[in-house]
């Protein structure tokens, strides 16, 4: 089975098993400021898992697009990507360990046509000290499993994963039990970081064997958690059965919540035995167009190759999700990432604009399957094309000052600059410096990482806090600003015009950020239109409420505005707020939460008002507005 093939043959297996199909969310998270990009399946589908109910029921399944910037520098290897899609299915309160141990199993092995005497599984080993058991129900599931199959399992208690590099793994061992460290699940980490009141639980992870041949002897002896390349994790399921005291012990929860996470573009390379992801039907066709445009191999230029098409894709789905390429936030990873794939086309000898043959590539890979791609085609290749182009015109520039330091030679200071500023890379500085006869300081290297090095310390110290995963905010101060946005979203269309669309918002505890479509510039006048409605509203206390309703009749026919491009399922809530005499509701918007209960709420302490701070243009032909409750 190809990629496709097994995306498609997975949410069939489940929805056979009364699982609803529910779509994607975008790689941008729909009002979580806590992170960039959406980083694993189960992201959008925390508040469920949290409590909160699901309008499709529940028993899902999707595949999730995901996207971790954080890995940028690992690509190249033959399994780190920054975007890949994680199939996923949650039990909310239903079915539990049995189900869908055995579930996965059958899926991987009489579907897929994986060989089950190269499937591994670990589970967890337990701690005394906080007072939870060794996971022996999952481990002997797992057991029972594999002896149906006429396979030896015996469990072994493995503890973390330097015990494993030092122990390695045993003829007839086949499920290991590690520590916190390894199988234990929580928004913070292992058990000690659990939050407080917080679902948790052990989960149970599930590995490919591609040989000992694929084994390097640097990580010690090979086992399953090990970081060397004989075992690749292709699958993990969360068992969600505590939750977390204040005095800092568990106690099992009464609805217990599975969720699964699986990467389809490992379980794909595992389905053609292959520890090399980019061999994929997703991944390959992209490496074969590269290799003609240049006239290389891929054995020649392997890892060139995987960060050209890594890249490529990962910024083709930011282009589909709305996203431009920017000096800030989502946009400037997103510039990062064709920048960085136009500097590795160098080392291909593309000199070329490049993206006009490869962007049709990657999304007519994905069209049948994910039909906004489709949809945006020709507007995602215009993106990417001009982005190249206007970088090409940069390191044109680049050049130019490099030209002119002939006199002067060339430092590390100078050659990181140019790095910097222009996009040039190291090994074409220092190619181009050759051509010229300009002098590499003897100490230019030392001098170059140097800088690097105070770069990156900037970086994290800005960033720190930006990338951690988990629930957008849910004090009061958040819901106040959710509410506020519902607010003006319905005021901006009273003023502006049915035209206005939303196209993204972000709130945190400070403000509020509102995307929308609009042709031009919203005036003072507008502005303080907006803000008095706001305000007005607000005055009127009107009651905060939702109901769940069918997406085709809350859409179509009770007119519920919804945000541009999304997709949903086959029911959604729908929020409204109305005064206590109106026959209509001021606002009626299909939202998954959370909201103050009426809206007079907004006003505390001290008589607050809804101010408008700032209007902006965000990209072509959509403005932003930023707001703030003072």
């Amino acid at each position: 089975m190809n990629a496709q093939d097994i995306r498609n043959s997975y949410l069939e297996f489940f929805k056979t098993r009364q699982h609803a199909i529910i779509p994607r969310a975008k790689l941008i998270p729909y009002n979580d400021p806590t992170t960039l990009f959406t980083g694993s399946g189960m992201q959008p589908l925390l508040p469920y898992l949290l409590g909160e109910s699901h309008p499709d029921g529940v028993r899902l399944v999707d595949s999730q697009t995901c996207l971790r910037a954080q890995d940028i520098e690992d690509v190249g290897d033959n399994r780190h990507t920054t975007f890949f899609e994680m199939l996923g299915n949650w039990s909310l309160g239903d079915y539990f360990k049995e189900q869908q141990i055995r579930w996965f199993f059958e899926f991987l092995v009489d579907v897929v046509g994986l060989d089950p005497n190269k499937i591994y599984v670990t589970a967890f080993i337990g701690d005394e000290t906080h007072g939870i058991p060794r996971d022996d129900e999952a481990a002997q599931i797992w057991q029972k499993i594999f002896e149906e199959r006429g396979i030896e399992a015996q469990i072994v208690e493995m503890g973390s994963q330097k015990d494993g590099d030092e122990r390695g793994i045993k003829p007839g061992e086949r499920i290991f039990l590690y520590d916190d460290g390894e199988n234990w699940w929580s928004r913070g980490g292992g058990l000690d970081k659990t939050p407080i009141g917080d679902p948790c639980g052990p989960d149970s992870e599930v590995f490919y064997d591609f040989g000992e041949q694929n084994h390097s002897e640097g990580y010690g002896l090979a086992h399953p958690a090990s970081d060397s390349g004989r075992f690749m994790e292709i699958g993990n399921q969360v068992f969600m059965q505590y939750r977390r005291l204040e005095d800092g012990s568990f106690e099992p929860l009464q609805n217990k919540n599975v969720d699964f996470g699986g990467g389809l573009e490992r379980i794909a390379a595992a389905a053609i035995n292959s520890p090399d992801v980019f061999k994929i039907s997703i991944l390959w066709p992209i490496i074969e167009t590269l290799q003609k445009l240049s006239g290389k191999s891929y054995e020649s230029h392997t890892v060139s190759m995987r960060v050209i098409a890594d890249h490529l894709r990962a910024a083709t789905f930011l282009a589909v999700d709305d996203v431009k390429p920017s000096n800030k936030e989502q946009g400037y990873v997103m510039r990062r990432l064709i920048r960085r794939a136009v500097r590795f086309a160098f080392d291909l000898g593309i000199e070329q604009n490049f993206m006009e043959a490869v962007v049709p590539v990657i999304a007519d890979m994905y069209a049948a399957d994910y039909p906004e791609v489709a949809a945006a085609r020709d507007e995602v290749i215009a993106v990417l094309v001009k982005e190249e182009k206007t970088f090409r015109q940069t390191l044109r520039k680049g050049l130019n000052e490099l030209v002119k330091r002939k006199d002067g030679g060339l430092t590390g200071a100078e050659i990181f600059t140019l790095y910097d500023t222009y996009g040039f890379p190291v090994e074409l500085s220092t190619e181009e410096a050759f051509k010229q006869e300009i002098s590499l300081s003897d100490t230019w290297r030392e001098e170059f990482d140097a800088q690097m090095a105070e770069q990156r310390a900037r970086s994290q110290t800005a960033a720190k806090g930006t990338f951690k995963g988990g629930l957008g905010g849910q004090t009061l101060q958040h819901k106040k600003y959710h509410t506020a946005t519902h607010l003006m979203y319905a005021a901006l269309r009273q003023v502006l015009g049915d035209h206005v669309v939303q196209h993204g918002s972000n709130i945190t505890e400070e403000r509020l950020r509102f995307d929308f479509s609009h042709p031009e510039k919203v005036t003072a006048e507008q502005l303080q239109q907006v803000e008095d409605i706001v305000n007005a509203e607000i005055s009127k206390d009107l009651k905060v409420s939702y109901a769940e309703y069918p997406t085709k009749v809350a859409r179509e026919e009770m007119g519920a505005l919804g945000q541009f491009g999304d997709r949903y399922g086959e029911t959604v809530k729908v929020y409204k707020m109305i005064a206590d005499d109106a026959e209509k509701p001021f606002s009626f918007e299909i939202c998954g939460g959370p909201h103050v209960d009426h809206t007079l709420e907004l006003t505390e302490p001290d008589g607050k008002k809804f101010k408008i701070v700032k209007e902006e243009s965000s990209s072509a032909g959509i403005r932003r507005i930023k707001a703030v409750l003072v």
